[in-house]
């Protein structure tokens, strides 16, 4: 093999082995991280929690966190997503809050949730009325997770549906 043959190789070969690490990364990173979270599934328990108390979501004096632990802990004939705690949390949450204020029967304080909840809707409201979002932004979210995208936060609408906020895009969303 000669020198310039070599080199050639190397030029070639080394860009494809970074391009193909990169790939591996990119998927074993989203692997790990995307969907832990999944806004779309507590849109899900939203809905179900509406359909038994005449349409009303949870409700709590205690604030929006103990709130969440309604929807959590359902009643003795439902257990809408006790085992989905996750879905309540937003991303890097493990959601040991919410479970030991669950399991403790004591008050989540609003500022340790890492999704905000807004109380006091029912089904009769707008279903494009944001219910659920993440408290701080992430790169490429929870769905789409990676450590260079773009930082976004998940949102869930009072109709169970999901959106994808961008930071740029937040101030002017949370207007509305």
């Amino acid at each position: 093999m000669t020198v310039r043959t070599k080199k050639v190789l190397l030029v070639v070969l080394v860009p494809i082995g970074l391009f193909l690490a990169f790939i591996i990364f990119q998927i074993g990173y989203g692997l790990k991280y995307s969907h832990r979270h999944c806004i779309k599934q507590a849109g899900l328990a939203f809905r179900l929690y509406a359909g038994d108390p005449n349409g009303q979501l949870p409700y709590s004096t205690n604030g929006f966190g103990n709130a969440l632990l309604l929807l959590a802990q359902g009643d003795s004939t439902n257990n809408y997503i006790a085992e989905y705690i996750a879905c309540l949390c937003g991303p890097d949450d493990d959601g040991h809050d919410l479970m030991g204020a669950l399991t403790n029967h004591s008050i989540v304080p609003e500022e340790q949730c890492s999704r905000v909840y807004i109380q006091g809707l029912s089904e009769t409201n707008d279903p494009q009325i944001c219910i659920l979002f993440d408290r701080h932004s992430c790169p490429g979210g929870d769905h789409f997770r990676s450590p260079w995208g773009r930082r976004v936060r998940e949102v869930c609408l009072l109709d169970g549906s999901m959106q994808v906020i961008g930071d740029k895009n937040w101030p002017a969303f949370s207007l509305n």
